[in-house]
């Protein structure tokens, strides 16, 4: 029985990076789909997989490039699936909902009459964290928790923005996505909300995969320790004591079938 259906797009999460962490649905289209729109963060060894019948289309949404605009993923993905009746697989890095402009997406296609499908998928902003040892929440340390994008659009945003000023008085844990460039100002901004200058924060480069790279400083140090690091994104940054636990709990090693550490299970 076909997994897909004709004249349908798929919005789904490729997950973060490791591709043992997409989800058995996402792998399911991965192979059964007629077209794949996938981004950026999508890695090498999930492009591999996809079948030589199928079409590949890039559609990166790297910054500044034209060639990866919105509108060219929107307009492709009606083409395919209204117009040429074929299954669509639109495949995100991390999660579709977690700052993928999947509902944005899919408001498009339902404006269009064009079917769809939503598939989570792991967000880097839950998993980094956790190849890296770090618990978003912890009985002693973290009861709230915030994911903010460090990235501020522009397009109709109206509103709907981050006042990292009045984080620290309602969360424990802030994780910041796509905030390297940003994050001297954010730190500033989180210190003028009330939080400790000394409060331990966890870089994630490339988190879940065999290039991962932690490195740890302070809310005062935090641009400092990025910079002098040379960290490149994608990479996420946690604020908050759970960071403390990377140093205790960390499994992840380098140098290890699969990137994991001794003991943990392929």
């Amino acid at each position: 029985m076909s997994t897909t259906a004709a004249g349908k797009v798929y919005i789904c999460g490729a997950g973060p990076g490791d591709p043992k962490l997409m989800t058995v649905r996402a792998m399911e289209l991965l192979k059964s789909c007629d077209v794949i729109l996938y981004d950026r963060l999508v890695g090498q060894e999930i492009i591999d997989q996809i079948p030589e019948n199928a079409e590949k289309v890039y559609v990166g949404r790297a910054v500044g490039d034209p060639t990866t605009h919105q509108k060219r993923t929107n307009e492709l993905m009606v083409r395919y699936a209204k117009k040429e009746n074929k299954s669509v697989l639109r495949l995100k890095g991390g999660d579709p909902f977690i700052f993928g402009r999947g509902a944005e997406e899919a408001e498009y296609l339902l404006e269009r009459g064009v079917q769809f499908e939503i598939i989570p998928g792991i967000t880097s902003a839950i998993a980094g964290p956790a190849y890296a040892g770090i618990p978003l929440t912890h009985r002693r340390y973290s009861s709230a928790v915030a994911i903010a994008t460090g990235h501020e659009g522009v397009d109709n945003k109206g509103d709907v923005s981050v006042d990292w000023k009045k984080l620290p008085k309602a969360v424990d844990t802030v994780v910041v996505l796509m905030g390297i460039g940003q994050l001297d100002e954010i730190a500033k901004d989180l210190i003028k909300g009330g939080m400790k200058k000394n409060t331990k924060i966890a870089i994630i480069e490339n988190g879940t995969t065999a290039r991962q790279r932690v490195v740890m400083g302070t809310l005062a140090t935090a641009a400092k320790v990025a910079t002098k690091s040379g960290i490149k994104p994608p990479a996420i940054v946690v604020i908050g004591r759970v960071a403390s636990l990377h140093k205790k709990i960390a499994w992840f090693r380098k140098g290890v079938e699969g990137g994991r550490g001794k003991g943990a299970k392929p």
